[in-house]
């Protein structure tokens, strides 16, 4: 039977190494497709052109860094209290979900598609009842079938396979609770294209070296042979790499430069406001990925209450919405009430040795936390005995007790 089991768990192994690593980045260009949307500046947005934008990219990325570098650790509930595990399941959402990526490429990959897509997908590769990995699907598209369950039409390598809701981990984001995760490349989809175009508008200004359009005038009037060769002749002092030529002009020509100032040029009020519309369809503050607003500077107590909002209010939402779906998909029925997986959310806040000193010291003599508890904020080894015990700070008492012996 063992013999069985091994000969398996080899033929699911030798079958994602034959996926190769495609399947584990975003831009993959066989496998990270999604609908495009025509916007009205013009521009197509889909997934991949979507990331072009700095700020969409930084959004997507500093998320799925964050989310992905939190320690998940699985819990089972005691009495009065809760014990840190390790089972199958752990190894495989915390280390390796397949032969190709560690823990933290994983859930970096999947929160990135929650993110941007509204939607990511897994193939729970299964031996028997027995999971023993996680195969991150791309291009899926979920559907419901007459029992109103789902099922997954997944194209990979341009075969077309579908998929029970049962061999599929489908993590949704924000969505009006019909089963799917809205997309912000979707909704959003004016914001960005608007963003890719004046992207490319401010760069075609560069590429004419900053001048924007000129005017010849001259006192003769010029057939079309003579047009075409003037034509010829100033596109070869077009460009930024050819800025400051001499043009030489003859036959009474004279050229009348239209004057197009740098701010202008760079559209600098146009771009910002893109940085932060994109930012507000992701929910990241703007400060998160390096973009302060007229008048805000990128370091003060502002900026650490921007921070602990996003955290708050962008971070937390995404990491309760894991551990749910973890515990409804991939913990056995039997020990959903005793057994759960949680992201350590205290690494999000990284404080300066001063503020964590006083941290530690308030949590210790309140009889919060004991020693050990602390020396394990500081990744320092335990010490055991009465440091582990908690203590209390006693020197408040009763006023009604001021001024009598105990009795």
């Amino acid at each position: 039977m063992m013999r069985f089991l091994r000969a398996a768990l080899r033929g699911v192994r030798n079958e994602l190494r034959g996926d190769g690593i495609g399947w584990v980045g975003l831009n993959s260009a066989s496998g990270f497709t999604s609908p495009s949307h025509k916007t009205p500046s013009g521009k197509t947005v889909n997934a991949t052109t979507s990331l072009e934008v700095s700020a969409a990219f930084d959004c997507v990325r500093k998320t799925a860094q964050v989310v992905s570098s939190l320690p998940l650790k699985f819990y089972r509930k005691a009495a009065a209290k809760r014990e840190e595990i390790e089972d199958d399941l752990s190894d495989i959402l915390t280390t390796s979900p397949n032969p190709e990526q560690t823990g933290v490429e994983f859930w970096e990959g999947m929160t990135a598609h929650m993110v941007l897509r509204g939607n990511a997908y897994a193939e729970r590769l299964m031996i028997g009842n027995r999971l023993v990995g996680l195969k991150p699907l791309l291009d899926v598209e979920p559907k419901r079938t007459a029992d109103g369950s789902f099922e997954y039409a997944v194209r990979d390598r341009g075969k077309l396979e579908t998929l029970p809701a049962g061999k599929v981990f489908h993590l949704r984001g924000f969505g009006p609770g019909d089963g799917i995760g809205l997309s912000a490349i979707r909704y959003g989809a004016g914001s960005i294209g608007a963003a890719l175009a004046a992207d490319e508008t401010a760069s075609r200004v560069f590429s004419n070296a900053m001048m924007a359009s000129g005017v010849l005038s001259s006192e003769q009037t010029l057939n079309a042979d003579q047009r075409a060769s003037l034509q010829d002749l100033l596109t070869r002092y077009a460009g930024s790499s050819r800025a400051g030529k001499m043009l030489v002009l003859e036959a009474g020509l004279k050229f009348y430069q239209l004057q197009m100032n740098p701010e202008d040029a760079q559209l600098l009020e146009t771009r910002r406001f893109n940085v932060e519309d994109v930012c507000r369809w992701f929910g990241t503050p703007p400060i998160v990925i390096g973009h302060a607003g007229q008048g805000q500077t990128m370091w003060g107590t502002g900026v650490e209450h921007i921070m602990l909002s996003w955290l708050s209010l962008g971070i937390n939402p995404l990491l309760t919405r894991i551990e749910a779906r973890i515990l409804k998909d991939l913990v056995p029925v039997e020990k959903r009430r005793t057994h759960y997986a949680e992201f350590t959310r205290e690494a999000m806040l990284r404080m300066d040795s001063k503020a964590m000193g006083d941290f530690l010291l308030k949590m210790r003599m309140g009889g919060f936390m004991s020693g050990d508890e602390g020396r394990d904020k500081l990744n320092l080894p335990r010490r055991g005995g009465k440091n582990d015990e908690l203590v209390v700070q006693t020197s408040m008492g009763l006023v009604d007790m001021l001024g009598k012996e105990d009795t």
